[in-house]
């Protein structure tokens, strides 16, 4: 799509630091990288305008827009646009564009000097994706959770083979880890996400990377992870430790969910919550909430909470946990040599 396309929102989606771009039918809103929302006063668009641009996707993606289909959709590599028509939106016509960019915007230093999370939390997760943990990060919508398994994704070594399943691009795995072995799925009508979690299986992974896990297909996830493959994925809910059941209750039935209990606590080993905070200046920033450690040990389910609001709570750590670093190297959990070199060197992981 050439920039004419996009007329007065041209300027915003050129720009780097502008992630969401939302019109309501009337007013134009931005939010950018440090999740700050404006109106902007003179937006210069017009009725004209937003007629124009529909038409113009509606073509680029050969579907049809009216009432009766008062639903537009298209996507870029880096653009996902949403168009409701003012059939639906009594307010008028909404044009809601979001950006997805192939970078990864959070840096270790600025992590740790923002209070994003303490440095120790840092270090001790890039400790835990070289030790071949699974992840699972959580959040409400907007509080940052493929941005920070983006960022974490930097520390898996480039020999492993990673997998990336997703419906909208934004993993961007293979343009933020160059040099990585690397297949990036698509989901689409004919390819929905059990199939394509279990067609990794014969693609050789090392890691699957699930851009959020929403119903049954968490199963074959599981499946995958028992085998010794190894992911990240994201989900919505507001505390860690309701994670495994928020896994259950997208099984198919009852007697699923009562098998695969033991399993959740098993082949999940991280989870992490995110959330947005508003600051006594009024701007709003995202930190780590919540980490914990997911074990099942003596046939026993357990949650392991290392933080919470933002603090670490206990600086030991689970006796099984401890001998998984140690058989990865790792002596010291705490200390991360990459991630030392990531403050050192303007966060750029030796890509080894």
């Amino acid at each position: 799509m050439e920039p004419d396309y996009f007329g007065p929102l041209w300027r915003y989606v050129r720009n780097d630091k502008i992630t969401d771009i939302d019109y309501n039918g009337s007013q134009l809103w931005i939010t950018d990288v440090e999740n700050e929302r404006y109106l902007v006063r003179s937006s210069g668009i017009t009725d004209k305008f937003v007629e124009q641009f529909s038409h113009r996707i509606a073509n680029e993606v050969s579907k049809p827009f009216n009432k009766k289909c008062n639903l537009l959709e298209a996507e870029t590599d880096t653009l996902r646009i949403s168009i409701v028509h003012e059939s639906a939106a009594v307010s008028g016509r909404s044009i809601c564009i979001r950006k997805s960019m192939p970078m990864v915007r959070m840096q270790a230093r600025k992590m740790a000097e923002e209070e994003y999370c303490s440095l120790p939390v840092l270090e001790l997760l890039a400790n835990c994706v070289t030790a071949k943990m699974n992840f699972v990060f959580c959040g409400e919508p907007g509080s940052g959770k493929t941005e920070c398994a983006k960022f974490f994704s930097q520390f898996i070594p480039a020999q492993d083979r990673v997998i990336t399943i997703e419906d909208n691009l934004e993993w961007h795995y293979s343009r933020i880890n160059p040099g990585k072995d690397c297949v990036e799925l698509r989901i689409g009508p004919e390819f929905d996400y059990t199939k394509a979690i279990k067609t990794c299986l014969r693609q050789n992974p090392s890691w699957i990377m699930l851009s959020e896990a929403r119903s049954t297909e968490v199963k074959s996830l599981l499946e995958c992870w028992s085998t010794g493959i190894r992911g990240f994925t994201t989900l919505h809910t507001d505390d860690v430790r309701k994670i495994p059941d928020r896994i259950l209750n997208m099984m198919e039935s009852r007697m699923d969910a009562d098998r695969m209990e033991n399993d959740v606590y098993s082949y999940v080993d991280v989870g992490i919550l995110l959330r947005k905070k508003l600051r006594p200046d009024g701007r709003i920033y995202r930190y780590m909430d919540q980490v914990c450690f997911f074990l099942r040990e003596n046939q026993q389910n357990m949650v392991h909470m290392q933080v919470m609001d933002g603090n670490l709570l206990v600086k030991d750590l689970p006796a099984s946990l401890v001998k998984r670093m140690i058989r990865s190297g790792i002596s010291e959990p705490y200390q991360s040599q990459a991630v030392r070199k990531m403050i050192e060197g303007g966060d750029n992981v030796e890509r080894t």
